[in-house]
Order: C-alpha cells, then sequence, then structure tokens
C-alpha cells in the first residue's frame, strides 16, 4: 500500500491558510488592501476583542459582482493578473489570490457587496470554507467584509495569539501603514467601539502623518522632493536634533506599498551620519516610485519584503534625496522657553498677597505648637531663604568678628544683628552711578570685543560660561549658546575630510603597544588605513604593535589610548568597508585633539571659533551627531521678563 496520500480539499486549505492568515492583523492587511484595489475613497475597519472574535471592514470601491462572488473565495482566483507575464509588473497590492480563501477556512464570513450598475447586492455566508448562503439583499455601492471566530477550527492555532490588547495593537500598526501608503483615501479605526483613528484622505500627505503619529513628531519632519536616475523619491524626515531611540519611526513605501528595505534604512541612515546623535535613529516618510519591472514584490508570504534588479540606484536616489532634504531644511536649532504665566516661579511670585489679619489684644493667649498640631508652618523671609541676615551677603563678617557657619544651627540664616532694630529697614546695596561717554571713552575695550572687531563677523563674543558655552550675539535679535568642545571637534573633522594627506609628526621614541589578539590581528590587517589617518605603525611581534608617528592635531602623550581604542573598533566592525572606517578614524581623531570642555580659553581662541563657524554655515552638528549651537531669540527673552505679552 502506497504511503502518500492526497488531502482532502479541507485540510489542505487549512495548511494552506497558514501562509497568510497568522494572526488578526494578516486578515485586517489583506482586507485593506482588497479595499484599496477597489479604488474605494473611505475605508472604515472595526474590531472587537482585537479582531479575534469580530472584525469588519467596509468600503465604497467598486464592489464584486453577483456572479463573480462564490469565485472570489476560491483559492487563486483574483482579477489583478491573468498570464505568467503579468507578475513581472504588479501594479496592485494584492494578486495571489488567496486572501479570502485563507481567512474563510479558518473562521465564519459574511459578504455584503454591490457593484456599480446593479440594482440590488449580494449577501454570502461562508464558515469554516463551506458556503452557508448566497441571497440578494439591499446594500450600497462597496463591500463589507464581516470575519467572526478567528480560529475557531483550529484550536491549536488559537492558543498562540496573545492578549486581546496586543492583537489590536497589531492591528493598530496595520493600518496605520496602509493610510500612510494612501493619504488619498480616508481610513477610520474603530477599537472596541472608540474610533482611534481618522485620516482626512485629502492627499495631504502632512495632514495623515498627523492623525497616525500627532503633533510632535509632525511638526519636526523636513520636506523631501528629489529625482534620481529615473527614480522618484519623496516625502518627508525629520530634523537631525529629533532622532528616535529606535527604527519604529522608519517607513518607506514602493510604488504605494508598505515594505522593508534594508537598501533604503542604509542609505538613509548614512544621509544623517555626522548629524544625528549617536544611538539615535531618523524618522521618516519615503515615497519611492520605481518603474514596475525593477522591482519584485512576489518573494515573501506576506509582500512585505521587496527584492531589486538594481540596488545600488535605490541606495543613491535615497542618500541624496534624504541629505539634500537635510542641507536644505535643517534650521537653526533654537531654545522654547515656557510661557511666563505658566513658569511655577512666576506664579507664586506674582501670587496675590496675603490679607493682613486684625492685630490681637495684647492679652490673648496664643496656642503653643503642641496644642495646636494644625497650624501652618512659618513662612521664611526672603532674607532666611538667601542666607543674609540684617542686609548683610553670606559669608561677611560681622561686628562679632566670627563668620557665621552655614547649615549649622545658629549659623548665618539664624543670625540676627543685635545693633539693628526690628523697625529699621534692610540696607541696600548701592548702584554703581553710570559712567559719562567720556569716562566710557577712557576704560579698555573688553579684550573679547577686540578679538571679534579684528576679525570682522557679525557675531560679538559676551563670554564664556563653565569653561565649556560660548555666550555671543548674533545680529539684532539673537542669542548663541556654542558648545566649543563639538563646534572645534566638527571643524577639525571636516578639515581631516577635506586634506588628500593627514600629516604626521614623528616621535622621539616609538612606543609600543601591546593588543589582545583579535585587535592585534585587526590592527595588522589594517596597517594601510592605519596610515591614511595619520598613524605609522609596524608589527613588534606577537601581540605587540610600535608607534612611530601620530597625527600632528593629535598629542603624542595619548598616542597608546588611541591606538588601542582603534584596534578594539577595528575588531568589532571587520566587515565596514575601509572608507567607514576612515570616517570612523576622524571622528576619533578629531574628538581628541579638539578643545575640551571644562578648559579655560582665551577671548582670541573663541572668537577664532566664532569666525570660523560664521564661515562654514553648513555644520550644525559635531560627528557624534550633537548640536554645535542653540539660539535663543530675544522674543524668547522679552516674553519671559514679561516685556511683551
Amino acid at each position: 500500500m502506497g504511503k502518500i496520500n492526497i488531502l482532502e480539499k479541507q485540510v489542505a486549505e487549512l495548511i494552506a491558510a497558514g501562509e497568510v492568515v497568522e494572526r488578526p492583523a494578516s486578515v485586517i492587511k489583506e482586507l485593506l488592501e482588497n479595499a484599496v484595489d477597489s479604488g474605494a475613497r473611505r475605508v472604515v475597519a472595526e474590531i472587537q476583542h482585537g479582531g479575534i472574535t469580530y472584525l469588519r471592514v467596509t468600503d465604497d470601491g467598486c464592489g464584486i459582482e453577483q456572479d463573480d462572488v462564490r469565485a472570489a473565495f476560491l483559492r487563486h482566483a483574483t482579477s489583478k493578473i491573468r498570464v505568467s507575464e503579468d507578475l513581472t509588473a504588479i501594479g496592485t497590492l494584492g494578486f495571489r489570490g488567496e486572501a479570502l480563501a485563507s481567512i474563510c477556512a479558518v473562521s465564519r464570513v459574511t459578504l455584503l457587496t454591490r457593484a456599480e450598475g446593479e440594482l440590488s447586492g449580494t449577501s454570502y455566508r461562508i464558515e469554516g470554507g463551506e458556503e452557508l448562503s448566497f441571497d440578494s439583499a439591499g446594500c450600497p455601492q462597496g463591500t463589507t467584509i464581516i470575519v467572526r471566530d478567528l480560529f475557531f477550527n483550529t484550536p491549536a492555532r488559537m492558543k498562540f495569539l496573545k492578549k486581546d490588547v496586543t492583537e489590536a495593537n497589531a492591528v493598530a500598526s496595520v493600518v496605520d501603514k496602509i493610510a500612510l501608503s494612501h493619504p488619498e483615501i480616508s481610513f477610520q479605526l474603530i477599537r472596541d467601539g472608540k474610533m482611534t483613528l481618522n485620516t482626512p484622505g485629502n492627499d495631504d500627505l502632512l495632514q495623515t502623518i498627523y492623525a497616525v503619529y500627532g503633533k510632535d513628531l509632525t511638526a519636526s519632519l523636513l520636506p523631501v522632493s528629489y529625482e534620481y536616475g529615473g527614480i522618484g523619491v519623496s516625502g518627508y524626515v525629520c530634523a537631525p536634533h529629533a532622532g528616535k531611540a529606535n527604527r519604529t519611526f522608519q517607513n518607506f513605501f514602493i510604488n504605494g506599498r508598505y515594505v522593508r528595505t534594508r537598501t533604503a534604512m542604509a542609505a538613509l541612515e548614512e544621509a544623517y551620519k555626522g548629524s544625528i546623535m549617536v544611538g539615535k535613529f531618523p524618522a521618516c516618510f519615503l515615497y519611492l516610485t520605481i518603474a514596475a519591472e525593477g522591482v519584485d514584490v512576489n518573494v515573501h508570504p506576506a509582500k512585505i519584503e521587496v527584492r531589486f534588479v538594481n540596488e545600488r540606484p535605490i541606495f543613491d536616489a535615497v542618500y541624496h534625496a534624504v541629505k539634500s532634504a537635510i542641507t536644505k531644511g535643517d534650521t537653526l536649532k533654537e531654545i522654547k522657553l515656557p510661557d511666563r504665566e505658566k513658569n511655577p516661579f512666576w506664579r507664586n511670585s506674582l501670587a496675590a498677597p496675603p490679607q493682613q489679619t486684625k492685630l490681637e489684644p495684647a492679652d490673648t493667649v496664643r496656642p503653643s505648637p503642641q496644642e495646636a498640631p494644625e497650624a501652618l508652618p512659618r513662612k521664611r523671609t526672603l532674607e532666611e531663604i538667601l542666607g543674609i541676615s540684617g542686609g548683610k551677603q553670606p559669608g561677611y563678617l560681622h561686628d562679632s568678628g566670627r563668620r557665621p557657619e552655614f547649615g549649622k544651627k545658629g549659623g548665618a540664616s539664624n543670625y540676627v544683628d543685635p545693633k539693628r532694630t526690628p523697625s529699621e529697614p534692610v540696607p541696600v546695596l548701592p548702584r554703581t552711578p553710570k559712567k559719562s561717554a567720556a569716562d566710557s571713552r577712557e576704560v579698555p575695550q573688553d579684550p573679547s570685543e577686540q578679538a571679534v572687531k579684528i576679525l570682522d563677523i557679525p557675531v560679538k563674543i559676551r563670554c564664556e560660561v563653565f569653561d565649556t558655552y560660548i555666550v555671543a550675539e548674533y545680529g539684532d535679535d539673537k542669542l548663541l549658546l556654542i558648545d566649543k568642545h563639538a563646534a572645534h571637534e566638527r571643524l577639525l573633522y571636516e578639515r581631516l575630510k577635506a586634506q588628500k594627506e593627514i600629516h604626521s609628526q614623528a616621535l622621539l621614541a616609538p612606543i609600543p603597544v601591546t593588543l589582545g589578539k583579535e585587535e592585534y590581528a585587526a590592527a595588522i590587517e589594517n596597517l594601510r588605513t592605519l596610515f591614511d589617518a595619520g598613524y605609522e605603525v609596524e608589527d613588534f611581534g606577537p601581540g605587540t604593535l610600535l608607534i612611530r608617528s601620530v597625527p600632528t592635531v593629535v598629542s603624542p602623550d595619548e598616542a597608546q589610548d588611541q591606538v588601542t581604542e582603534i584596534a578594539g573598533y577595528l575588531a568589532e566592525n571587520k566587515t565596514d568597508v575601509t572608507t567607514e572606517k576612515i570616517d570612523w578614524l576622524y571622528h576619533n581623531i578629531a574628538c581628541r585633539a579638539a578643545i575640551k570642555a571644562g578648559s579655560e580659553s582665551s577671548p582670541q581662541e573663541l572668537a577664532a571659533l566664532a569666525k570660523e563657524l560664521y564661515e562654514n554655515p553648513q555644520i550644525r552638528y559635531c560627528p557624534h551627531g550633537r548640536p554645535v549651537f542653540t539660539v535663543i531669540t530675544k522674543y524668547e527673552l522679552d516674553k519671559q521678563f514679561g516685556r511683551i505679552q
């Protein structure tokens, strides 16, 4: 007796259904794609209990003719393709003809549909792949499909479903992607009786993004419009300062289909390199228009992955489109201060003064704190808060000749000057009288302003704070805060990239450095890369390298640490191409050679740094993606001090 059995139709359908229907999100995806292909302008999806017990999709598309209703639920029945050649130029979201057959095999399905030109619609019920009823019915043009009790006849598959909330979130994610892929269609999602998504359907992508992701992400987007080698790239990318913690917000669409593509993802992140913070990822909504013959969408059961005939043009198109958008659209980073009225400090300080109470008679007996535990604690005076007693500053030597001890009982905050009566007002420090114009001419000018005048740029250096940030005025209404380390690091990095050859300085005595086996092997394999970056290194025996020269911008004292760090990077990133390794080396050199935060700089150094930044307006971020400077406008400061409303 033979061992090979021909499976019954019902059993075969249950097996094949797994390719398309894995969870409610799979069902909603297939039904929404059919709705889009039908030419619908409005689509409503409704789910209950995560879509497991109830799932409905309604559209106002072309509908299904009554003669085609039964055929639509047969396997490999489709109106999208006819011959094998059609697979090379697929222009619709669905094309295999498996979705409805797979869905009805594992659920209870009700279909209501009416095609254009028909007087009455059709009601069709099918359960577990078996037809239950087929009748005429009154209904509007379009299609409504209701799916109940998913996996009712396959309990083994049912137990692998997640909680209702998890499944509902997966459904919502699918609806979001399809809504973003077709902003010309209005999508609604009703989740357990509550509408959670409603896109306008006016073909305005920005409004659709706003409906899906909200105001914060939408406000940070930069427009993209580019064409390269016959490939169109449009949409939006986020500003570099608005990077996300993961890649969840990266959305790529090819010919109206949401896809996952490593090629476009790599191009996107390469375009942001050096502009976005390390560890952050850009958000994007990029729409690629490609000739149908240049992409194959029939390589994944869920059609979520695609294959390109030639990946290089795709990479170049996305890279140049995003790079161009960042260069044109990224503006100065401004600090937005909170409204004065909403600031708790101002709110408390502007509160109405407490009403004065009547003076009690002298013989009135006041309860002690022990007798009145609910009494409010005494408010401290301004002098006590600031640690000032008798109008004198903290640390001031009082008439007793003894310096008060702060933070201890009986210290400055509790000190009472015995020579001043309670009614005597607190002394006010005298103001320095204004100098006349003649006096001001005699005062020597601030060296920082002298340096700025010599450098002839419209930036006035005011001071340096925390030995890290340069405070400067720009124009008539902007205050610049410059991170001197980040700025110097980026300027050095740009210089290194521009040089055809990195200048090196020979060490008086070669420095040996001992490495681990993997680091040593990686360094030996990349001696040429190290030499191109300015490090002359040679093999000095197993596990040891000899450093003979380092870049001129780097201190020889750090040579050992530098080569050790570089060798570690080379060992971890063996697959990186040479240009990526050189780029990282430039980052490393620039970071180590730049002015260190916390170290004091002369006014001339600060002014020279400001001048170089002014002459390179394209510099906004350090090589690690941190902002080089930020801006506070005079308008924001005026709001804080109540000069304007």
